[in-house]
């Protein structure tokens, strides 16, 4: 999502006559999107920023801008902190971009962390045809957070839920399949939560993708990121009868312990958790499962921890995103006595060992088979092209820079940690 939003205030940029420019030195404009989701994330903005302060001496008239949800969470702290800064915009307000920096002709500073009453897409311009999409895009359909998981602070820094309206998503979806995108990814902070409703239609997530898939031009469909109480029967089903929608779910859980779970405020159990993952093979057996896992939340025991391994070897993942506890200021969680550092750092490492042998062996079981790659950019080594698999792994081989853009067979050759090498399979 901060990619999608990064995209987007470069379209609102160069729609009011700013250019993109390669090298920050050459910038009259410096904005940086930011997250908050963890503490170590958040304090990395300052790190960045301090690295402009010779940026800002040789060119007094560079503008420097925080966005992005550090903005919306610290608001006018951020300027505090770091005084070089000469605007702060929360996410829902980048369509203000242009206003903002002009009224900094005659201000000093310049902070917007409202939450307008207007629809922020309605404002942001779509990008000019002759604008080559990726050959894998992002769409936003859904923002926002109504679950309130004691560990998170979304909720406060993009606000309730909303949908975007399906013609809105539509639109822009027809429009980046035209510039050139072959695959879309659908974004939400709760993307199957995703609901509209007017007086004259309603639509929910698997409603959405069964219209999305039929743009014609659009090869691949995928969404992110999902939680487990909107699995909906009917977007179960979109696994087994969209062809076009990837065999991939990441479908976050947090922890295998029930107690656990219900001190996060995450609404559902492991054995609801587990079968979820059980009707979605059910529909589609080959799909890759991707989840997220925080160790050493407040009040964790060694036995939570051993409850969370074992789901991770029930579900078995094809690859997983795991953390250690960091408290956010104003979230239910922070203040709590939480796990010491000792114990969250061995849980962290033996729960992120377990986690990458399944990831492995899925890893291994694409060796010497053939598969349909997008291939999306340019490797770092010459004559090397980089692609996805419909499980969503990178995938290496050589090839021309013309097969960008296009799906191909590849049979696969070996895998690594976190990527597939493999050769374009002309037999097939």
């Amino acid at each position: 999502m901060n990619v999608y939003d990064s995209g987007r205030m470069s379209d609102t940029m160069v729609a009011n006559g700013y250019e993109i420019v390669d090298d920050s030195d050459t910038a009259d404009v410096i904005l940086l999107n930011t997250c908050h989701i963890r503490e170590k994330a958040a304090e990395k903005i300052y790190s960045e920023l301090g690295r402009y302060k010779a940026l800002k001496e040789k060119n007094p008239k560079l503008k420097i801008g925080v966005a992005g949800c550090v903005a919306q969470a610290e608001g006018e702290e951020v300027i505090r902190r770091q005084p070089l800064v000469d605007l702060v915009v929360g996410p829902q307000s980048y369509h203000r971009l242009p206003v903002m920096l002009s009224k900094l002709k005659t201000q000093k500073k310049s902070v917007d962390t409202e939450f307008p009453l207007e629809d922020k897409f309605l404002h942001l311009p779509i990008p000019e045809k002759n604008k080559r999409s990726s050959p894998s895009a992002f769409l936003t359909v859904q923002e926002g957070c109504d679950k309130f998981c004691a560990f998170c602070v979304v909720p406060y820094t993009r606000g309730s839920e909303i949908s975007r309206p399906p013609d809105q998503i539509l639109f822009e979806a027809e429009d980046l399949v035209e510039r050139g995108a072959v695959e879309i990814t659908l974004l939400g902070q709760n993307v199957n939560g995703y609901s509209f409703c007017s007086s004259t239609e309603s639509c929910d997530f698997a409603s959405l993708i069964r219209r999305v898939v039929k743009i014609e031009k659009l090869k691949r469909l995928r969404f992110t990121t999902s939680h487990p109480i909107d699995m909906t029967e009917s977007l179960i089903d979109c696994f087994g009868t969209e062809e076009k929608l990837m065999p991939y779910l990441h479908l976050p859980v947090q922890s295998g312990s029930d107690r656990i779970l219900k001190a996060m405020n995450r609404r559902h159990t492991k054995n609801c958790y587990i079968d979820i993952i059980r009707r979605v093979r059910e529909k589609r057996p080959d799909i890759a499962i991707s989840g997220d896992f925080i160790v050493g939340f407040p009040g964790e025991t060694s036995r939570d921890f051993e409850e969370t391994l074992e789901l991770c070897r029930n579900v078995n993942y094809a690859q997983a995103y795991s953390f250690k506890y960091s408290a956010r200021p104003g979230t239910p969680a922070a203040g709590k006595e939480e796990v010491s550092e000792k114990q969250k750092v061995a849980r962290l490492a033996k729960i992120q060992d377990l986690l990458q042998q399944q990831k492995n062996a899925f890893q291994a079981k694409m060796v010497g088979r053939t598969f349909p790659i997008l291939i999306e950019k340019k490797g770092k080594e010459p004559g090397q092209v980089v692609g996805r698999s419909p499980y969503l792994q990178p995938v290496f081989l050589e090839g021309s820079h013309d097969l960008m853009g296009q799906i191909v067979n590849v049979k696969i050759k070996a895998f690594t940690n976190n990527s597939l090498e493999g050769s374009l399979d002309l037999a097939s």
